[in-house]
């Protein structure tokens, strides 16, 4: 009889309801934890934020168009917006519902960090459903060598991220910025995102400014000195209105230290140049005298080769999420706040303020959110590259 009714039960009353899914995931790392929410998308399914699983992981994303490329574990998946499918090597597969873009963010089904990543790699990551914990654990999986992070990248880097400008220093007042906006503030949150990006990379980050203060000019590159790897300074570039031009021109570059000084690296120059003036107060003459000594030396910098590495890294990238023109990579022996360096050094325009298609985009939340994740993408790969090349250690310890 007991049979009879359980025969009878199971095909009478409807099945049970899928256990709901969680309001938030927490992923657990060897660099710290990481709550991520879950949200729905217009049909009711759970979806987790794409970028901020893959940096919890070490991960990369980049996105040309409606392709969106992430990384995470030596492998490569690749997704088409508003599509259930993304590619491994050779391989298309289904996710349970479409990535989506929402509020300038991307989401995939939650069943890509809860089901397919623990899937794929087995030895590497775990899902505990019941208490909605996502674990990496640490030194497993065959992509990565003794002793470096799930990105390949070995434990102990520290890079420098400089905010150009700031307090009574403005900067460059934006043409096409909203009113109140000018170049110190897109640097510095700009700067502030870079910082959470590495972070999540598992990168040390050195600030030369976390909040709207003036530091001196000369005080910046040698905070990264032992123990830092690379000191990057961010700008907004801007054209004079005496140029016919100067509203067209948009795009984005990067200046190292050396002596090739194109008539346009000279007028970056003495444009960043300017914050000098904040900090000599005897005249003309002695800011003269300040440049020179500052220069002087300028043929002694044994970095320069690691400077161009690091900023072809950071157009490539920048590349891939801007629509600006990529201008490329340039010498210049003026530049204050390179020429202090004692480590690899560039400085990021990041477009031009007086372009009013580049200006949306570096004050844009989004727009932000891309160049921040491009330019920790850059820096990660040079790092990478970097141990590669030495076989050990990061570049602080050479030249100690």
């Amino acid at each position: 009889m007991a049979i009879i009714l359980a025969v009878f039960s199971a095909l009478v009353l409807p099945p049970p309801p899928p256990s709901p899914s969680p309001a938030a995931v927490t992923i657990a790392t060897p660099r710290g934890e990481v709550r991520v929410s879950v949200e729905r998308d217009h049909t009711g399914a759970p979806i987790v934020p794409v970028r901020q699983v893959f940096t919890a992981l070490g991960g990369m994303v980049s996105e040309t168009g409606d392709w969106v490329e992430a990384s995470v574990s030596g492998q490569s998946f690749r997704f088409l917006v508003g599509t259930p499918y993304y590619r491994v090597g050779d391989q298309v597969l289904v996710l349970a519902t479409p990535m989506v873009r929402r509020r300038d963010s991307l989401f995939v089904p939650l069943q890509f960090l809860t089901e397919i990543l623990p899937q794929r790699f087995v030895q590497r990551y775990h899902y505990d459903g019941r208490r909605a914990h996502f674990t990496e654990i640490a030194g497993t999986g065959s992509v990565q060598h003794a002793g470096t992070l799930p990105n390949g990248l070995l434990p102990g880097h520290m890079v420098t991220i400089d905010p150009g400008h700031g307090g009574s220093d403005p900067g460059n007042p934006g043409k096409y910025f909203p009113k109140g906006v000018q170049e110190k503030h897109v640097t510095l949150q700009i700067g502030l995102l870079v910082r959470n990006e590495l972070q999540a990379r598992g990168v040390a980050v050195r600030m030369t400014r976390t909040s709207d203060v003036r530091t001196p000019l000369l005080e910046r590159a040698p905070m990264c000195s032992d123990g830092c790897d690379l000191f990057v300074s961010l700008h907004v570039d801007a054209l004079p209105s005496s140029r016919r031009d100067y509203k067209s021109v948009r795009g984005f570059h990067t200046l190292i230290i050396g002596e090739e000084n194109s008539a346009d690296a000279t007028r970056v120059a003495r444009m960043e140049n300017e914050s000098l003036r904040y900090e000599i107060e005897d005249g003309a003459g002695a800011e003269d005298d300040a440049l020179a000594f500052i220069f002087k030396d300028l043929s002694r910098n044994e970095y320069l080769l690691e400077s161009a590495n690091a900023a072809e890294l950071i157009q490539a990238r920048l590349a891939k999420i801007h629509s600006g023109e990529n201008i490329g990579v340039r010498q210049t022996n003026r530049l204050a706040v390179l020429n202090t360096a004692q480590r690899p050094a560039m400085l990021v325009e990041m477009g031009y303020a007086t372009n009013r298609q580049d200006a949306q985009f570096m004050q844009s939340p989004s727009g932000q959110r891309k160049i921040a994740g491009a330019l920790a993408d850059a820096i990660v790969q040079y790092l990478i590259a970097y141990d590669h090349k030495v076989g050990a250690g990061a570049l602080s310890g050479v030249g100690k």
